[in-house]
């Protein structure tokens, strides 16, 4: 096995699988970063440029969007190029538009820095994940996977309370400036101890699989975002959703019936891999949707600001991080079932308190229980990620990459989306009536935090149920590490 001899590259050249590993996680922490640091520099933009919210907003929809589109052609690139030069070219591609948003002097150029950004990521975040896979055995993938959950779990969350920082200190500006040094050191790096090690093949391009990808997944993910703002019964939301849809079907077929498919879907026979995604997409979704409405609550009902509320969750977002190559190295001891059941449990007992939440909650209750949360998230999203890679052919890794991503950040949105219509609507139900805010002002905002708070409490309930199918979920994973097995009739295959 590959384990016990030093690990060789295609070309049969022997190389350092401790540093590749260091540079991807490194690069993967500062491309995940890009995801969430933004919002709370959004008031700073807008003074900077004159522009309003929903304008300011087209920095983080663009880069859903556009980072969505690419994790689809990333599994044809994956298996056409180099892994090396991709990889190179990615985080390349991140620097330049990272460069590109540090100096745009309007904010046209700082959306296509933006933009240009989200394209790095979506083509390098796939690719570190299989090459994560493809470099160890299955039986120690979990602690492979661990290492990558560190950059994917610590980056996202950290991302607000380093933004608010730096923004409260300096310019907005130096949220991508910081990056530019950083970035540059790991290409640096990758052009030394980056080597090919995925197999390639000469796929043909299919130009109607870009199209379908890119329209399907592009219009569905804008559809479900906008309907946030602007509710699902809005004709362009419902327009793009529909749209979305039968363009994913055309695409579905289309990749079912190629001899040499752009993403192979035949990856969902594994029924293993099919509920390991369906699993990590509702605990991802759990988790993500939180994240987002919990700021909301810090900010607007308790009135702290935007750098307090990062505070606040840091301590989770950490747990979270550092729980990561823990939860990997039981993985590969214990397997996914076992880790996903308790962890889940403990993500429903996190969870629940919120459901209570006043305006004079404890902080040190939201710290903790918010910690407990990300702490369960930390047991299931990796394992659960790993135990359904690992059924796979090797050959099979990209696409399944591709696929698992695609379907978590689908999933993800929707969620999200579904959450922020469900605190908006019952807020709106329970808000009171504009004649008392001219008869009695404190009453009528009295009234109003309390109808908040409903919506709130509406929310975290939707969060909760998602967690508690995702438990039910968890007791159809097979028990125990079958990686060995895996291994073992793998080799036989070849």
């Amino acid at each position: 096995m590959q384990s016990n001899q030093r690990p060789m590259d295609i070309n049969g050249k022997p190389y350092n699988r401790a540093i590749l590993v260091a540079v991807l996680t490194v690069g993967s922490f500062f491309t995940m970063l890009t995801g969430t640091f933004l919002a709370t520099a959004y008031p700073a933009i807008m003074r900077s440029f004159d522009i309003s919210t929903s304008t300011v907003q087209w920095l983080t929809t663009s880069f859903m969007l556009v980072t969505g589109i690419m994790i689809p052609i990333s599994a044809w690139l994956i298996n056409k190029l180099n892994s090396r030069v991709m990889y190179i070219s990615a985080m390349a591609t991140f620097l330049i538009g990272t460069i590109i948003a540090f100096t745009a002097p309007n904010f046209g150029l700082l959306l296509t820095g933006r933009v240009i950004q989200s394209i790095g990521v979506g083509v390098s975040m796939p690719l570190n994940q299989t090459v994560m896979l493809s470099i160890f055995p299955p039986e120690k993938r979990g602690a492979a996977m661990g290492v990558v959950g560190v950059a994917m779990g610590l980056a996202p969350a950290v991302g607000p309370t380093m933004s608010g920082l730096i923004v409260d200190n300096w310019s907005w500006r130096d949220l991508f400036g910081i990056m530019i040094p950083a970035i540059v050191i790991v290409i640096a790096l990758a052009l030394v101890y980056m080597k090919p090690v995925l197999k390639v093949h000469q796929q043909p391009m299919d130009l109607w699989s870009i199209i379908t990808s890119t329209v399907g997944f592009g219009g569905l993910l804008y559809g479900v975002s906008e309907a946030s703002n602007r509710g699902w019964g809005d004709a362009l939301v419902l327009s793009c959703i529909v749209i979305g849809i039968i363009f994913i079907v055309l695409f579905a077929h289309r990749q079912l019936h190629l001899d040499d498919p752009f993403l192979d879907l035949t990856v969902f026979k594994y029924g293993e891999f099919t509920l390991a995604a369906v699993l990590s997409s509702a605990v991802n979704l759990a988790m993500v949707g939180v994240e987002m409405l919990l700021p909301l609550y810090i900010q607007n009902i308790r009135g702290e600001s935007a750098f307090h509320s990062g505070l606040m969750l840091l301590p989770g977002a950490l747990m979270l991080g550092l729980m990561s190559p823990v939860t990997g190295r039981l993985f590969d001891r214990y397997g996914a079932r076992f880790l996903s059941i308790t962890g889940l449990t403990l993500l429903i007992i996190g969870t629940v308190p919120f459901l209570t939440l006043t305006k004079n909650t404890p902080v040190i209750s939201i710290v903790v229980f918010y910690a407990i949360r990300l702490f369960g998230v930390s047991m299931v999203f990796m394992p659960v990620t790993t135990s359904g890679m690992n059924v796979l052919p090797i050959t099979e890794m990209a696409h399944g990459t591709a696929v698992n991503n695609t379907f978590r950040q689908t999933m993800s949105s929707i969620g999200t989306a579904i959450m922020t219509t469900v605190l908006t609507n019952v807020t709106n139900m329970q808000k009171p009536t504009h004649a008392l805010l001219e008869k009695a002002p404190l009453s009528y905002k009295d009234h109003y935090i309390n109808a908040t708070l409903a919506g709130f409490h509406a929310a975290f309930l939707v969060a909760a149920l998602f967690a508690v199918i995702s438990l039910i979920l968890a007791f159809f994973l097979k028990n125990g590490n079958r990686a060995r097995e895996i291994a073992l009739q793998q080799q036989k295959g070849e």
